[in-house]
This record gives C-alpha cells, structure tokens and sequence, in this order.
C-alpha cells in the first residue's frame, strides 16, 4: 500500500501505446505558434504552440474526388501551453520534431491626429 516506483532515465510512451509501428517511425513532426486570425484584429488563440505531423500520401477517392489517406495522424492536431510540453510529448512518443519559430511583430506607433493630416502622405482618402 506504500509501493512507490520511481522511473530512471527517459520513458518512451511508444512501445506501450499501440500504435502500429509504421505511424511511430520516420515521423517528421512540426511545432509552432499558430498565425492570428485575419479577420480579427486581436491575437487572441496565438499564445500557444501547436504540433502537426508532416503531409503523407494522398489521393483523390474516384467515385467522389474527395481527398483520401490512410495515415490517421495526418488530420491531428495537438495543442500545448509551452514549446517545452510539446517537444516532451514529440520525444515520449518517439517522433523527430522541428520548431518553426514565430516571426516577431513590431507594434506601429500611430497618433489619433494622424487621421485628420492635411499633409498628402499621411492623409487617408475617402474617394
């Protein structure tokens, strides 16, 4: 009743999960910070990492021309608070993964009056 077993070195989640082998091995996965959304001016949703797996073979269904594959992990999506958690979960797993970091913005410093310039290169036309 007070057993504790304690875990040396590295655990490899792979042998125990599975998954056929053929999903496990040469497994190229891609970690980064998602792109703000284009039709909201917030970064809401950009202030976590996600993981996906590279593109596998595809091919067009010929009774319908939808797009089919066999591989199930090409479609999955995976989030994480911290690229750490997430290159955890890539090496528990046994995956090779690559970080794409995010490019940085800089805020553009605007004045109110700038709206209103009589100046021709600052002015914004309404015609």
């Amino acid at each position: 009743s007070g057993l504790t077993i304690t875990v040396t070195g590295k655990e490899e989640l792979a042998p125990i999960s599975g998954v056929p082998e053929e999903h496990i091995k040469n497994r190229l996965v891609r970690i980064f910070k998602p792109a703000r959304n284009t039709m909201q001016s917030g970064s809401a949703n950009t202030h976590h990492w996600e993981m996906e797996f590279e593109a596998r073979e595809r091919w067009e269904n010929p009774l319908m021309g939808w797009s089919s594959t066999a591989d199930p992990l090409s479609n999955m999506k995976v989030s994480f608070a911290s690229e750490a958690e997430a290159i955890d979960f890539c090496e528990k797993n046994g995956w090779q993964w690559y970080i794409e970091v995010p490019k940085e913005t800089k805020p553009k410093v605007k004045n109110y009056g700038v709206n209103f310039s009589w100046n021709k290169r600052t002015r914004v036309s309404t015609k």
